[in-house]
């Protein structure tokens, strides 16, 4: 699918985006470790995530939609599949499969998935898996689980990963004693603040969290999934890009460890507001209102860099528009996402005329530019997809998106969303 884009006026609306992605993965996979009947209301249903309920039904769970929407999970226990799990190209499914799947004696499993999965890393989370006394063959998809009594460790992760914690926390659960994980930087807690609903004892302090194992199975639970922020992203450039915008997006996730690009909208001097501040299901939510605005350059680095790495193509657009130079430094995690995002980044908008340059760990981006439309391609990447669609808004002439399709891999209306906006039509 490719799409074809023309400049846009203004934009103008008040809308929700999806549930967000991390947030519904933890929640079906926690429901799959629970004893009894789950309800999720806001799940995610897009491309990743079908990966993931596709392959916990394999594992034997009724997994079904009801008439409101509401993700229903009936845990009873997890069995070995008939046929190998397919994550597709969903590097959170297989990472937390390994980590639930680790401790689950005589389950045994084959995870594989897309190529595109298959190059991404795994000895990441195999390597503290092996330390707790997992069975796990091979580092790359397709790679065999074998379930077996684990023991808690203590483990200090060599790199920031939220999904790298999420499968050793989700080991854990099952093991003889407490895991300690140690974090060189923040990471996601999206996991810590569910189980901790959830009646698990995690301690988190200083970036080290301890969790104790539950001996049994979580409980069954509801909960609300809140707006992604990581979607969200896109409304809120296109609507500081776009010359007389303003967008408000209502029950957005405020994680602060995924508010980077909340911080880099304000440091670029985007006119922000943020209200109704509240609590969903152990989650800050907020309503974000956002209007078109003179950008700057900024210099983004060190902790910051993996509280919005989701939300650098984004980012990468805006800067083209900023005054001055926008540089992203300690961002080598970006080369091993869904295509390497430093490396397509650089190509993509280059055909628009953007002055990029590409480093090992980040780029640098001068601006303003004016950027010419042009004929781009999403790699298969579903955030490069929707960035240079937002590109396309902006740039003087028509653009085309080649394998557009990619964009539902996360944001599956986002076309009707942005056309609700005053887009017009793609």
């Amino acid at each position: 699918m490719n799409w074809l884009i023309r400049p846009s006026d203004k934009l103008r609306g008040d809308v929700h985006v999806p549930g967000d992605k991390s947030i519904s993965h933890r929640a079906v996979m926690h429901a799959a470790l629970a004893q009894g009947t789950s309800h999720i209301r806001g799940f995610l249903r897009a491309g990743v995530t079908e990966a993931m309920l596709r392959c916990v039904r394999d594992l034997g769970l009724l997994v079904e939609f009801d008439q409101q929407g509401t993700l229903v999970v009936d845990g009873a226990g997890l069995h070995s599949p008939a046929a190998p799990l397919d994550c597709g190209n969903s590097g959170a499914t297989i990472r937390m499969l390994m980590g639930a799947l680790a401790g689950w004696p005589d389950v045994v499993t084959t995870l594989s998935g897309s190529a595109g999965l298959r190059r991404r890393p795994m000895k990441r989370v195999s390597e503290p898996l092996r330390l707790m006394g997992a069975d796990i063959a091979e580092d790359t998809p397709p790679l065999v689980v074998r379930g077996r009594r684990l023991h808690g460790v203590e483990y200090t992760l060599p790199v920031a990963s939220a999904q790298v914690k999420a499968a050793i926390l989700l080991a854990a659960l099952q093991a003889d004693g407490p895991t300690t994980i140690h974090e060189p930087g923040p990471s996601r807690d999206h996991s810590e603040r569910m189980l901790r609903a959830l009646g698990v004892s995690v301690v988190d302090h200083h970036q080290t969290v301890t969790i104790e194992p539950i001996h049994g199975s979580l409980p069954a639970f509801e909960l609300t999934v809140p707006g992604d922020i990581s979607s969200a992203t896109f409304l809120f450039a296109a609507a500081a890009l776009v010359p007389d915008s303003e967008v408000t997006i209502r029950a957005v996730g405020m994680n602060e460890t995924r508010t980077g690009i909340i911080d880099a909208l304000q440091a670029m001097q985007a006119v922000v507001t943020i209200d109704n501040c509240r609590e969903l299901g152990q989650e800050p939510i907020a309503d974000v209102n956002i209007r078109a605005s003179e950008l700057q350059g900024i210099t983004i680095s060190g902790d910051w860099v993996v509280r919005m790495i989701d939300e650098f193509p984004m980012l990468a657009v805006m800067a083209t528009q900023a005054r001055g130079e926008t540089i992203v430094r300690d961002a080598e995690e970006l080369r091993v996402k869904e295509s390497d995002r430093i490396g397509t980044l650089a190509t993509e908008l280059r055909k628009f005329g953007a002055q990029i340059e590409e480093q090992p760990d980040g780029f640098s981006i001068e601006g303003p530019t004016r950027l010419q439309g042009a004929v781009v391609d999403s790699h298969g990447d579903h955030r490069l997809a929707m960035s240079l669609a937002v590109a396309g808004l902006i740039a003087e002439g028509e653009t085309t998106i080649v394998n557009a399709e990619a964009c539902r891999e996360s944001f599956p209306n986002f076309v009707e969303l942005m056309q609700s906006l005053g887009t017009g039509g793609w």
